[in-house]
């Protein structure tokens, strides 16, 4: 279970009842971690606890911590170096593929993660746009308590969690217009105290008729538009208002077959008009079809109690949708984590343009470069330096535990390979021999091994000399 803890699981087992200054460190370095990079949350907590362990041994026969200390220092800065050697420049789709299908398969089944690895990776080129940084927010989870999590899949458009408000209206429409609005349709109360003063009957009618005009006349417009650019063919009309519209003009729209959706979710607003086209009014003084978007498909999809509106078929979307299914929450959840690591891997590995061997390879070699590096270091450093080292190995380690394999065979396996090869290794969990995971296609982020090597080492040493900060601390308090 070791390699599946995620930030939810860390953050339940940890803050609960976190009293201590080192739980609430590594807590506060896993979060961080995470909203920096995404990915990463297991390692940091394994390798701070793994340096810290492996420190023990040395400062319990003597060696001061503020030296292992320093000696951790002098490794990271030998690890970043290792890292930038070791880092490949790519980014094709294929590479993309790998790099997401690397970061899955350690969350979900690996007949699960195969199926994610392809929406995900095409998720995050639709909204790629060229010379800007890509923006998640562009891609919207849905998730639907329905069928299995096989039945996941990317929407090219947007899928919205509640449908029209009118018995009458279409429930499917193809080829359709799409009026993304921000208008009132609906009588609405003054801001300010007002009321009407009549003498008669008549006038109350005349009255009301006058106020209710104003809302009729935006409908109207309305539907002058929709005769204007559906004309006699068989093509739909649909409004995406986020604003409410009331029974009348749902009435009157319903009649013209338009399909009007009420109080749709801010966030909505901006992605309709990136997957659709057109643009969003804010009056319909002068509405032109120039600011209508456009869908191949639109239906509305009933599931119990709940209603959900289907965009799909846009031409070019940049904004898109992944609909998560699943039998339950549980699973529901586990993949929607799931996906969000899978984004931001491959958001990572698009920005980095560079990828690093993963199957526990990276951390293989910087062991290997440490054990050559420490000839060179003089003094009592050479032993942080080692026990740095050592730690490393957690990772290929876990990797073989969690695979059922042996930990110290497996990585005798590895070590062994790692020296008559000039190419990184790792560990192939199927068979628990050595492997190339160049040619197997295992990638993982450089940004979260540079995130793990600064963060992990900062708050070992700080937890090391934690000591000494409270002696100095309290003796200040005493002079």
């Amino acid at each position: 279970w070791t390699w599946r803890l995620g930030r939810p699981c860390i953050q339940q087992r940890l803050v609960s009842g976190t009293t201590t200054v080192s739980k609430k460190a590594v807590v506060s370095t896993q979060s961080t971690g995470d909203d920096i990079t995404g990915d990463g949350t297991t390692s940091n907590v394994l390798i701070i606890g793994e340096l810290l362990r492996q420190a023990k041994v040395y400062i319990t026969d003597g060696l001061h911590p503020r030296v292992a200390a320093e000696g951790f220092d002098l490794a990271k800065k030998k690890a970043l170096q290792v890292l930038d050697a070791m880092s490949l420049k790519k980014c094709s789709r294929d590479d993309l593929i790998n790099v997401a299908r690397t970061s899955l398969r350690t969350k979900v089944k690996g007949q699960v993660a195969d199926l994610l690895t392809e929406i995900i990776v095409d998720a995050v080129l639709a909204i790629q746009k060229e010379g800007e940084a890509v923006d998640l927010h562009m891609v919207e989870i849905m998730t639907m308590e329905h069928k299995t999590e096989m039945d996941t899949r990317l929407v090219k458009g947007i899928v919205m969690d509640h449908g029209a408000r009118h018995p009458d209206m279409p429930k499917k429409v193809t080829d359709a217009f799409i009026l993304t609005c921000n208008v009132s349709l609906e009588y609405e109360k003054s801001e300010v105290n007002s009321g009407f003063f009549y003498k008669s009957a008549d006038e109350r009618e005349k009255l009301v008729k006058a106020e209710r005009a104003f809302c009729d006349d935006k409908v109207q417009q309305v539907i002058d538009l929709k005769r204007a650019v559906v004309g006699d063919s068989d093509k739909g009309f649909v409004i995406v208002n986020q604003k409410g519209v009331d029974p009348n003009s749902l009435d009157a729209l319903a009649r013209e077959g338009i399909v009007a959706l009420r109080r749709a979710k801010r966030r909505n607003m901006e992605r309709i008009v990136l997957a659709c086209g057109g643009t969003a009014v804010n009056s319909f003084d002068d509405l032109k079809p120039e600011q209508l978007g456009h869908a191949g498909l639109f239906y509305e999809h009933v599931l119990g109690d709940d209603k959900y509106s289907f965009i799909e078929d846009c031409d070019n979307p940049q904004s898109v949708t992944i609909l998560i299914k699943g039998p339950n929450k549980h699973t529901i959840t586990q993949i929607k984590d799931a996906v969000r690591d899978g984004l931001r891997a491959v958001k990572n590995a698009i920005e980095d343009q560079m990828v690093v061997p993963g199957a526990g390879a990276f951390e293989i070699a910087i062991y290997q470069a440490l054990q050559e590096y420490k000839n060179e270091v003089r003094g009592k450093q050479r032993l942080g330096l080692q026990a740095f080292a050592e730690a490393m190995l957690i990772i290929p380690k876990c990797l073989a535990q969690n695979a059922g394999h042996d930990a110290q065979e497996c990585l005798v396996k590895m070590l062994q390979e790692y020296k008559g090869v000039d190419r990184c290794v790792g560990l192939d969990l199927a068979t628990g021999e050595a492997m190339y995971p160049a040619e197997a296609g295992i990638w993982d982020n450089y940004c979260v091994k540079k995130q793990l090597l600064n963060s992990c080492t900062v708050i070992s040493s700080n937890l090391l000399i934690v000591d000494e900060v409270m002696r100095a601390g309290m003796s200040s308090l005493k002079g």
